[in-house]
């Protein structure tokens, strides 16, 4: 059997052992399981050829990279279509943070300004804000349907809709970062990640392959920090309508301020 074969029956035989033990402890993930594999097959053959083509024509990178971009706004923005205007809210807290500072390693000479490198950085970044943007929107829409009750409390003593939010904000930031955060705290020790791998498995020496690696953890743990600040806070904005009142998707009905006396 070629190293390819070996490769793909692998790959088949841990999801479909995954859907069997998610069949068998009645999860309810075994169907949801095999689709996300037989997507993650179909995709990575298609990214695979399309990249291949990228690579001999690199105008193509800026719209592979808009792709990309696209792909991570919808993907996020249908996790948290329950919050107000999360549509269009996503694409920006992932693409902001994640392509100015993909413009900026590639401008002061940290990577090349090539398909080949830009790509890759990119869509690390790009991933990584898609991860923090859905997690820090996940939680403050728990936190929002869990917190009424707090949240009608700090109205009636007079705070205003934003600052009545910010303790949720400062929760689902945090909850956002905690993969990144673990992540860059056990690296090398627990996980040796994708970048460090890859650039010792095309030859590079181990020391040129942890500089670029620690390159890309910290600029993502910076980019994963923008994005889930930004998304907190044009969510709380868009759940703040006018006359003072916080609206709770899909919970009970938004607190009111404490009228005037």
């Amino acid at each position: 059997m070629s190293s390819a074969q070996a490769q793909g029956a692998a790959a088949a035989a841990f999801v479909l052992a995954a859907a069997l033990a998610a069949s068998r402890l009645r999860l309810g993930l075994a169907r949801a399981l095999l689709v996300a594999g037989a997507r993650a097959a179909v995709q990575l053959a298609a990214v695979g050829a399309l990249i291949a083509l990228v690579f001999q024509v690199p105008g193509l990178a800026v719209a592979f990279v808009a792709l990309m971009v696209l792909t991570a706004g919808l993907t996020s923005g249908g996790r948290l279509r329950a919050l107000p205007s999360a549509r269009w809210i996503a694409p920006l807290a992932i693409a902001l943070p994640a392509l100015s500072a993909a413009g900026l390693l590639i401008a002061i000479g940290a990577f090349a300004a090539t398909p080949r490198a830009a790509i890759p950085t990119a869509g690390i970044l790009i991933g990584g804000a898609m991860t923090a943007t859905t997690l820090t929107g996940r939680r403050l829409l728990e936190a929002l349907a869990a917190g009424t009750d707090e949240l009608e409390t700090r109205l009636s003593l007079g705070d205003s809709p934003r600052r009545a939010l910010d303790p949720l904000l400062r929760q689902a930031v945090t909850t956002g970062l905690v993969p990144a955060i673990d992540q860059t705290r056990s690296v090398g020790l627990v996980t040796l990640p994708g970048t460090f791998v890859g650039l010792v498995l095309g030859g590079a020496s181990p020391a040129a392959a942890a500089r670029v690696q620690l390159v890309v953890l910290l600029a993502l743990l910076a980019v994963e920090l923008a994005s889930a600040v930004i998304v907190a806070e044009l969510l709380a904005r868009a759940c703040i309508a006018p006359g003072e009142r916080i609206v709770i998707p899909s919970t009970a009905a938004p607190p009111r301020r404490r009228r005037p006396r």
